[in-house]
């Protein structure tokens, strides 16, 4: 038996789209949507907020649980809706959902997230039992909860920018004395 029937090629002489460089998931990955600010802001949101988590996870004992674990929910929630978020955004999924219905629900879920996150590293902070973990976790939290907040506060100074739109003016077919 000949080599030439059993082995083939590795290589192709034209590759096709899907190959190169960009391949593969990281294909779809594009960082355009968010310039700048909103994409650091993003990131920072995604980071304290999963270091507030991992620190929360490091505590052992605790002697009123109750702040710890609706910390630890919150945390957890506002990774999760954070990578959510920046999945939307740096994704085809962008171009599939209607631009706006993504901004008002980022809208809606960064204040959200910011204020119940502000509550929880509160309710932390006063039952926590000073170990150094619980600590880093409520400062991580209450950093993330302000980026948060400041991120609100950034979309809601772009929105009052934005030109309103205008309504047109009533016409009048039929005089007023009539």
């Amino acid at each position: 038996m000949e080599n030439g029937a059993v082995y083939r090629s590795t290589t192709e002489a034209h590759p096709g789209p899907a190959r190169g460089a960009r391949s593969g998931l990281v294909a779809y990955f594009n960082l355009r949507r968010l310039k700048g600010t909103r994409l650091i802001i993003k990131l920072l949101q995604l980071v304290l907020s999963l270091l507030a988590f991992i620190c929360e996870e490091v505590v052992s004992q605790c002697t009123l649980c109750g702040g710890l674990y609706f910390f630890e929910f919150v945390s957890c929630s506002a990774f999760l809706l954070s990578l959510l978020m920046l999945i939307v955004y740096c994704t085809p999924v962008y171009d599939k959902v209607d631009p706006a219905k993504v901004k008002s629900s980022d809208f809606y879920i960064t204040v959200g997230t910011g204020l119940v996150f502000l509550v929880a590293s509160i309710f932390f902070a006063l039952t926590h039992d000073s170990t150094p973990a619980e600590l880093a976790a409520i400062v991580f939290g209450f950093l993330a909860s302000f980026v948060f907040l400041s991120d609100f506060l950034l979309m809601v100074c772009e929105k009052r920018k934005e030109p309103r739109p205008r309504k047109p003016e009533a016409t009048v077919s039929e005089p007023l004395n009539a």
